[in-house]
């Protein structure tokens, strides 16, 4: 219906369209805040933060909180005051238009996925930072593949579990110790709704263990396309303790994992055969849901008279695993003792023994003294196994070559597709209306095209850098907002938040660093040599400044020591005003990093990066990476766009490593990046960096991106794991 807005007169209540009623424009708007599609269109987010900017910021961005703060007719006032009625109706349309159509390249390139969707099961998903259930990279990522899913039209259905409480909140204290604090989320502010089976009941599982019964509720969140299913433990039947089972993201002992673990594995798999869903494909996104595979091998053989090795090589053809780690401790491990608790009624029904149940979790199936490793489980229950990068893949199959004795290690069954992120949730808008006047008209549909970045190019270099400088400062500003808020939370001195509020220099080369605090990723390495360090941050000519964020898990004490070392050093005269660390480490605070810092640093310990996704980000803002040549960008670096640390090399010993890279920082710092940033031609445009900006822009943009990822994993995996066209399963 189209709609013409209406201004109200002097002193009179607004008038309302024809057949709009204000009870209809509040249903509109809160269908809108419905589905997580707003999340990745500007144009949607500008409306819900026109409605009230100062409590769209203080309610984290979360249209509905914001929504059930206004009544309709509030709603129907304010939508006059501001002439948004066109704006909801617009965006209404759009969200419509898009449920019902299928994009050319799912009905294109899906195939059979249309009557055998993939089930995608990760244990955290990073969608909004007002959705608060994932912890950082790993969640993010997960996000990114079902928005990208969506996107393309990929016949998809995700599986994770619901945290009533998240992943902790981050406070400073005021000796820079990181403190942790978990508020309960209020459900009702969140787009979820219960899961309706068949008989349009909502569904509740129930999993047995040796000690009892598990009850699950399953909840709908929609994102765009794809609909993602969140089991949740607080159900009246469970004990206390399992009530609060779901409640963290990634707390808890041992036994609290593996019962998370279960639910999301086990319950996944029912979850969807109560909603009707016959999967074509089980995608497990690392190895804490695996236990969906024994899950399905029972339902094969309950339904179709299998023997259990039959059903468990049927289910293992249509099983994709990916792994995301080459750290140990990374890789969940359970004694037999816990197996046999959670897993045992369930062995029961796959009719094996204790042994045979321990041996698909163990390298080595007889050896009594190895625990249950869930990456073995899902390595050995899937025939299509990915990393995430060329390096990953390399480092992986040395990792696990083991499992494959009588093979050599290239022959090894473990591939790799290599991480993108989803351009519309990252992407400045700033930047999204420069490439609308300079690349093809419908880029929007052919991100991952390579001839539709070359348009960058043709933009004159004053323009994209006068974008970034103004990108640039809304980062400074969000930084000084969050540090002065920093400082009164802790009760500091005026004078100190005075000085947060007047800290930065927007001419000043500025170089972001924000990840999970672990200590290979060496958040410090820039600190090693504290006094050169100094020299370049007070150069009277050339400066450098650092802005810092992300969390330490909270049983992480070194993770912890790395934080509070690089947050005090703001009180070193040294680094006065020139270093910066913003607590509470989010996609809100990581989306204004990679918008308007000049260089993204990434220097972990080679090669314990598997990808890292923030540097992608960066790319599509015009940001410059630097980083240790590991990862993504062991692939992505050519010499000419971007900066590396080092020549891809690290030797035994970390300590030598870690002196060699760290030297290898500054001197890139000081013999590279900074003598180019600061090369102004006589219009102040430092015109070989703005080439290099824009280099990367064009090499990397569509290369690293969600869309091509998600359509990668279609043609290599998804499709042949759902019987269509048959494809090389080391994906090499």
């Amino acid at each position: 219906m189209s709609q013409t807005d209406i201004l109200p007169s002097a002193g009179s209540r607004p008038t309302l369209p024809p057949l709009l009623t204000a009870e209809s424009l509040y249903d509109k708007c809160m269908a809108l805040a419905s589905n997580l599609w707003w999340s990745w269109h500007p144009d949607v987010i500008s409306l819900f933060r026109d409605l009230d900017p100062i409590r769209w910021r203080q309610l984290d961005h979360n249209p509905i909180a914001l929504l059930r703060e206004f009544n309709p007719e509030r709603l129907e006032m304010r939508a006059a005051e501001l002439v948004l009625y066109s704006r909801i109706n617009h965006a209404y349309r759009r969200l419509k238009e898009y449920l019902t159509d299928i994009p050319l390249w799912a009905r294109t390139n899906a195939g059979v996925l249309g009557s055998k969707p993939v089930a995608y099961f990760s244990l955290e998903f990073g969608v909004h930072e007002s959705v608060p259930i994932y912890s950082g990279g790993l969640g993010v990522l997960s996000g990114d593949h079902v928005k990208s899913a969506s996107g393309l039209g990929v016949p998809l259905v995700a599986i994770g579990l619901f945290y009533d409480q998240g992943y902790f909140k981050q406070l400073l204290d005021i000796n820079g110790w990181q403190q942790e604090e978990y508020l309960d989320i209020k459900a009702e502010n969140l787009p979820l709704e219960p899961a309706r089976g068949l008989d349009g009941k909502p569904v509740t599982i129930e999993i047995q263990t040796r000690t009892g019964r598990l009850l699950v509720k399953v909840r709908l969140m929609r994102v765009g396309r794809v609909n993602l299913l969140l089991m949740d433990c607080d159900v009246d039947g469970n004990s206390p303790e399992d009530r609060e089972l779901t409640s963290r993201l990634y707390g808890g002992d041992n036994r609290t994992r593996i019962r998370q673990e279960l639910v999301a594995g086990v319950g996944g798999v029912r979850a969807l055969r109560a909603l009707g869903v016959n999967p074509g494909v089980y995608h497990l996104n690392e190895g804490h849901s695996s236990f969906a595979t024994l899950e399905a091998i029972r339902e094969r053989m309950h339904d179709n008279g299998l023997g259990f090795d039959e059903a468990l090589r049927n289910v293992a053809e249509h099983t994709v695993f990916t792994t995301h780690t080459p750290v140990p401790a990374g890789h969940d491990r359970f004694n037999a003792h816990l197996i046999e608790e959670h897993l045992g009624p369930l062995r029961d029904e796959l009719g094996i023994s204790p042994q045979q149940l321990m041996g698909l979790g163990r390298v080595e199936p007889q050896n009594e003294r190895e625990d249950f490793c869930m990456t073995v489980l899902g390595l050995k229950l899937s025939r299509r196994a990915n990393a995430v990068s060329s390096l990953h893949g390399r480092v992986t199959r040395r990792m696990w070559a083991h499992l494959w004795p009588w093979r050599v290690e290239d022959e090894i069954p473990i591939g790799h597709i290599t991480n993108g992120v989803h351009i519309p949730s990252w992407l400045a808008y700033q930047m999204q209306q420069l490439y609308d006047r300079h690349f093809p008209a419908d880029w929007d549909r052919r991100m991952g095209e390579p001839e539709v970045w070359q348009g960058i190019h043709t933009v004159d270099p004053g323009e994209l850098w006068e974008t970034h400088h103004a990108l640039k400062n809304q980062l400074l500003a969000f930084v000084r907002r969050r540090v002065s808020r920093q400082c009164r939370r802790r009760g500091e001195s005026d004078e100190s938040v005075e000085a947060a509020r007047n800290m930065l220099d927007p001419n000043v080369l500025t170089i972001g660093f924000a990840r999970r605090f672990a200590t290979y990723k060496r958040a410090d390495m820039i600190m090693y040599n504290l006094d050169r360090l100094a020299a370049m941050i007070n150069d009277p000519e050339r400066p450098i400044q650092l802005i810092f964020a992300g969390k330490a898990h909270p049983a992480d004490e070194p993770g912890k020591r790395l934080i509070q070392r690089i947050a005090k050093l703001r009180h070193d005269p040294r680094f006065y005003g020139r270093v910066a660390f913003v607590e509470d480490y989010d996609i809100n605070v990581c989306r204004h990093l990679v918008q308007g810092v000049d260089v993204w640093l990434n220097n972990p310990r080679r090669p314990l990066e598997a990808s890292g996704t923030s540097g992608q980000k960066a790319v599509l803002n015009g940001a410059l990476n630097l980083s240790i040549l590991d990862g993504w960008w062991a692939e992505a670096y050519d010499g000419t766009n971007g900066f590396a640390i080092g020549k891809g090399a690290s030797h035994v010993r970390d300590d030598v490593t870690d002196a060699r890279d760290s030297d290898a920082l500054q001197e890139v710092l000081q013999k590279q990046v900074i003598p180019l940033y600061y090369d102004r031609d006589i219009d102040g445009l430092p015109r070989q960096w703005i080439k290099r900006m824009m280099n990367s822009i064009s090499s990397l943009a569509w290369r690293f991106s969600a869309d091509r990822m998600v359509a990668d994993y279609v043609r290599h995996t998804y499709l042949p794991a759902a019987g269509g066209l048959s494809c090389d399963m080391n994906i090499r």
